[in-house]
């Protein structure tokens, strides 16, 4: 497995990306440091408008403070009735202030409004911290779909006994969120053993499924506060099999990001989406990056996943 870096786009007033889809022939990108879902043209990768998720009086600076943000680091897309598609965006749970989240429903007609609908996740958030090791603080990086589950990440810095994966039912899930049931949905959990960087161990930091494969991202910081940020190390790819179950953290298939002249990539990569299939094995990916300083980029990637 290679993934090599093919060109790399700054997103100029994108505070700290943090998550990406595409839906059709449109990238939506959200970030941690703002209220706002952005639009981008899937080829071009031209900014073409943003949805506002929530307001706030906080955003005259371009970044919202840290200590009131709901860090929305999760972004996938779901199949919903009739063939259409909807995004969940979620807060990371870190902070009382972090167990947010959103539904956005997406127009059927070009021009069309997003509806937004604000959801609580306190209840959901403090079913999975009851699922993590002692000490481990809920620290939420990636969402992904599949047809049947709603697949949660949990990044711990600093530690590897904290990497895993929560798999929820995606039905259960979403008719819990968005209250159309007090049952809480089924949490079965997986760990994983990602890679490290000079014994510094990764953590997730994106994920999507593209032709029911699952895709992820890891990056490695030099710290060990779910909060504060730290030196960047390195960021990785991978593909996690599902199908495969463990009481004891499972290995898995990773490589890092290189730059095209094979030297290691050093930005923190924030989440990952399937632009297309090149061939057999062969994939361009689009990820997002942030700086810890509110800059972004978002990064085309070649993936080659049968080496």
């Amino acid at each position: 497995m290679k993934a090599t870096i093919l060109r790399q786009f700054d997103l100029p007033d994108l505070p700290s990306a943090s998550g990406v889809e595409v839906v059709g022939d449109t990238v939506y990108i959200i970030g941690d440091d703002s209220p706002f879902l952005y639009r981008f043209d899937a080829r071009a990768l031209k900014a073409n408008g943003r949805i506002t998720l929530f307001e706030t009086v906080h955003f005259s600076s371009g970044r919202l403070p840290k200590n009131i943000k709901p860090d929305l680091e999760c972004l996938t897309a779901v199949p919903i009735a009739g063939g259409d598609t909807a995004l969940l965006v979620c807060g990371s749970g870190a902070t009382e202030e972090r167990e947010k989240g959103f539904w956005v429903t997406l127009p059927k007609q070009p021009g069309a409004g997003a509806a937004v609908y604000p959801l609580s996740l306190s209840a959901l958030y403090g079913a999975l911290r009851k699922a993590l090791p002692k000490s481990v603080v809920l620290n939420l990086e990636a969402a992904a779909a599949t047809a049947t589950e709603l697949l949660l990440f949990q990044r711990t810095v600093g530690s590897a006994m904290g990497n895993l994966l929560f798999r929820l039912p995606l039905q259960q899930a979403l008719d819990f969120i968005q209250h159309r049931s007090a049952q809480l949905p089924i949490v079965l959990t997986q760990f994983y053993q990602l890679p490290v960087i000079t014994q510094k161990p990764a953590g997730f930091s994106g994920a999507t499924t593209y032709k029911e494969k699952l895709f992820v991202t890891a990056s490695v910081e030099d710290t060990t506060d779910p909060v504060a940020d730290g030196e960047v190390l390195g960021s990785f790819v991978g593909m996690l099999d599902l199908a495969k179950r463990s009481d004891r953290p499972l290995q898995t298939l990773f490589t890092q990001l290189v730059l095209p002249s094979g030297q290691p990539y050093r930005g923190k990569v924030e989440s990952i989406t399937v632009r297309r299939e090149i061939a057999p094995q062969r994939y361009e990916l689009l990820l997002v990056t942030d700086d810890d300083a509110g800059g972004s980029t978002a990064v085309l990637v070649e993936l080659k996943a049968d080496m």
